[in-house]
């Protein structure tokens, strides 16, 4: 039950500290080579904290909200599963929007050291939605940008490329062969495999 604690206040602390803004508190979180898989991103640690504070810069608007959390444990390595959600404000051709995408937060964990890090976190996308921050406003979509997102993020990634970011197309969703993927590759990480970002 400690490492399970233990795990879960990684997780609360690292929503805390990137939507604040704590940038060393946010890098404490992960190990040094941790990695970092997003739509708008897919990195090391330090990268991805490099681009958070650049995006946070100009004004790039992304928060997050958790939910329930588990987390397996075998030895030295877990992996955290923790509802989430993710919302972002931002223009799509001219209206301000609002996304909130809701999915789960898929984390590899490692002790090392007496403590545990985040060596791996993949996202998982289920379902997302996009409303105009002004009642009556409305959003025309171009429908073939649209399609090339799956269901789980699709309204997510339309906004983020609006914002300039290449979007990743291929994430994993509440079904398919992407997800099962991810499943196993979590159950080789806990058996002592090594798993590539």
């Amino acid at each position: 039950m400690a490492d399970k604690l233990a795990i879960r206040e990684v997780v609360e602390t690292w929503v805390i500290a990137r939507d604040s803004a704590d940038w060393e508190l946010f890098r404490e979180q992960w190990h040094d080579d941790g990695y970092m898989m997003a739509t708008w991103f897919q990195g090391p640690r330090d990268d991805f904290i490099r681009v958070s504070q650049e995006g946070f810069a100009k004004g790039v608007n992304i928060l997050h909200f958790t939910g329930a959390s588990q987390a397996t444990v075998n030895g030295t390595r877990a992996i955290s599963q923790t509802r989430m959600t993710i919302l972002q404000r931002g223009p799509v051709h001219g209206v301000l929007a609002d996304v909130a995408c809701t999915g789960r937060f898929y984390d590899f964990f490692e002790k090392r050291a007496g403590r545990w890090g985040i060596v791996l976190r993949q996202p998982i996308y289920e379902k997302d939605r996009l409303d105009p921050v002004t009642p009556g406003e409305r959003v025309e979509f171009d429908q073939d940008l649209l399609a090339r997102y799956p269901e789980g993020y699709r309204y997510l990634a339309y906004l983020q490329v609006q914002a300039g970011y290449p979007v990743k197309a291929d994430m994993p969703g509440l079904r398919g062969p992407a997800v099962e993927a991810l499943y196993a590759r979590g159950a080789a990480w806990l058996a002592g495999q090594h798993v590539a970002p």
